[in-house]
């Protein structure tokens, strides 16, 4: 007889009437999923093109970042998330040494820059 596994349940919070689970049907976010300004949404949808075109453009080229702490590293850009959390790269070269690869937290780096092949 196979061993149950409990599966944990995910709860959206209350919203704000106290009743309803979710967005606030009056939040900008909420009438934005339910088309309610087309204009601003196909300008949303133009700036997050863009910005994915730029990372996939950005794939394998040399990189210099500037992170808090005035660390200053160099490497092969890799990907990014989209919610901006992290930054993925291979060859990272630091101070300390060389890493295969490594993860920079966004909220670390205050800039970066692509150097010239």
């Amino acid at each position: 007889m196979p061993v149950l596994v409990p599966v944990g349940i995910l709860r959206l919070p209350r919203g704000p009437d106290g009743h309803s689970r979710g967005f606030s049907p009056s939040s900008p976010r909420f009438q934005a999923r339910l088309g309610g300004d087309a204009v601003a949404q196909g300008a949303r949808a133009r700036l997050r093109q863009r910005y994915l075109r730029g990372l996939a453009a950005a794939r394998g080229r040399p990189t210099r970042f500037w992170l808090r702490a005035g660390v200053r590293v160099e490497a092969v850009f890799g990907a990014a998330d989209v919610e901006g959390v992290a930054v993925q790269v291979d060859a990272l070269r630091t101070p300390l040494g060389v890493q295969a690869a490594a993860l920079l937290r966004c909220a670390d780096v205050l800039a970066f820059s692509f150097l010239l092949d």
